[in-house]
């Protein structure tokens, strides 16, 4: 009798795929779906009735009014939505749920593939402490400090300190996007500063969990983009420097870092993906460090598709969210690490609705759009002209990109494209991006994360001296 032997089926391609989104990574998704043949079905609140995207879409559901909680924060309402529309796999972007493994679970316990990693790797790197002791495990370098929580004894936390050295920073387990974190320079403001910081924590992220790392002085903030599979296959796209920050917010990231020997991004590059196979990491994600005298060191991993995602794909010709659906789908990655090779130079400036000085939002109707052209440049954006920017969520409105043979080039390219820009109705940031673009540290590169804050304290100063 002849032995029939089961075969794992062959990996398709989603027929249909649900957006659990919006802005303008609802409309890059959308796109990237479109071109693969792949139907699209994007939720929506009342206040994102009249996106771009939602037009477009081959179906879309208003899932709520417009306060997060009940719209884009609903996972009930969300699911539902899948189910009514046999959607197959649920892709959440970045930001509100993309790194909730909590809706990730329910997602793939619901019948669905969740277009990311699975929950229990959300879990271990969404929380610092825990992603912190897989990375050490796995031999990719940490900021010095303790390896776990901060115990509650004072005289115990204050020995700790001692022995890392100050200046220290207090960090919350469960934090992200620069918050729950506060620096000590003395001993004196120590436990007082853990008090508070663990507070906010719990208020913040409903973990009060807080731990202690070295505070260095002057670094960049650099980060190494991933893709990886489920058979353990992994690749890193090499670097973005986000380095331009204002109160730990990226306004400007770029590829490839400057002055960064090659050998170093190779090195620390080759670590993360090991790090990736060791965890059994499946998706897009990215490793972010702090990186100061020739020496990496990690902070976080986010699990999802990053804001600037558009750099690496602008240097290496990957497509990332093409290469998320695919592995969602259970295929094999073709690309292997000696496909990966770095051209030219990518910028990216974020284009905020909000006041380029004071940095208030300012949401309201645009009622003048004209995005720029040229050669080597991309503009990720789903506003148009009459477009009403609401005022229930992050005030990015688009990214503004440019590509250059060289970071010379790249740059007088975005210098020509923030010209050509036209925004009317609204206050946005470009102005502050046209300044930065002739600064005199920026066109040298190489700057710290501090230096954005240094540069505006020292502005309103003169000005105020000024008056």
């Amino acid at each position: 009798m002849a032995l029939s032997l089961s075969r794992t089926p062959a990996p398709v391609l989603f027929e249909k795929v649900l957006i659990a989104n919006r802005g303008e990574i609802a409309l890059r998704i959308q796109r990237a779906c479109r071109e693969m043949g792949i139907k699209t079905v994007v939720v929506y609140s009342e206040a994102d009735a009249d996106a771009k995207y939602v037009r477009l879409a081959d179906e879309s559901i208003c899932i709520g009014p417009p306060p997060s909680a009940q719209s884009y924060l609903n996972v009930p309402a969300i699911i539902a939505a899948a189910e009514v529309t046999d959607s197959q796999a649920i892709h959440p972007g970045y930001g509100f749920l993309s790194e909730n493994a909590d809706f990730s679970e329910k997602v793939e316990k619901s019948g669905f593939v969740f277009i990311g990693p699975r929950a229990e790797t959300i879990r271990l790197m969404g929380d610092k402490v825990s992603a912190k002791l897989a990375m050490k495990k796995a031999g990719v370098p940490v900021v010095p400090g303790v390896d776990g929580a901060l115990p509650d004894d004072p005289k115990e936390i204050v020995k700790i300190a001692r022995q890392i050295g100050y200046p220290v920073i207090i960090k919350a387990s469960g934090g992200g996007g620069g918050r729950g974190m506060r620096v000590v320079h003395a001993e004196g403001t120590l436990i007082n500063a853990v008090t508070l910081t663990k507070g906010e924590a719990l208020a913040a992220f409903g973990n009060g969990t807080v731990y202690m790392e070295k505070f260095l002085e002057n670094p960049r903030h650099i980060e190494i983009q991933v893709l990886a599979d489920q058979h353990k296959n992994a690749v890193y796209l090499g670097e973005r420097d986000c380095s331009m920050q204002r109160r730990h917010q990226k306004i400007i990231e770029e590829g490839p870092a400057p002055g960064i020997p090659e050998k170093l991004i190779a090195k620390i590059g080759e670590r993360c993906a090991e790090a990736c196979r060791k965890i059994g990491y499946r998706g897009a994600g990215t490793f972010e460090f702090l990186y100061e005298k020739n020496e990496f060191y990690f902070i976080e991993m986010n699990t999802r598709v990053q804001v600037e995602h558009p750099v690496t794909e602008l240097i290496t010709g990957v497509d990332i969210v093409q290469e998320q659906i695919k592995i969602a789908s259970g295929f094999k990655m073709e690309l292997r690490q000696k496909d990966i090779v770095k051209r030219g130079h990518a910028i990216e400036c974020r284009i905020n609705a909000e006041d380029p000085t004071s940095f208030v939002p300012s949401p309201g109707r645009i009622t003048a759009w004209h995005p720029p052209g040229g050669p080597g440049v991309r503009v990720d954006s789903h506003v148009y002209t009459n477009y009403f920017v609401p005022p229930n969520y992050d005030s990015m409105v688009g990214k503004l990109l440019t590509y250059g043979a060289t970071r010379e080039q790249a740059v007088a390219r975005m210098r020509i494209a923030l010209s050509e820009i036209i925004v009317e109705g609204i206050k946005t940031n470009v102005p502050l991006h046209r300044e930065l673009m002739d600064d005199a540290e920026f066109i040298k590169g190489g700057f710290s994360i501090h230096y954005l804050e240094k540069r505006m304290a020292k502005l309103a100063e003169r000005t105020r001296g000024e008056r």
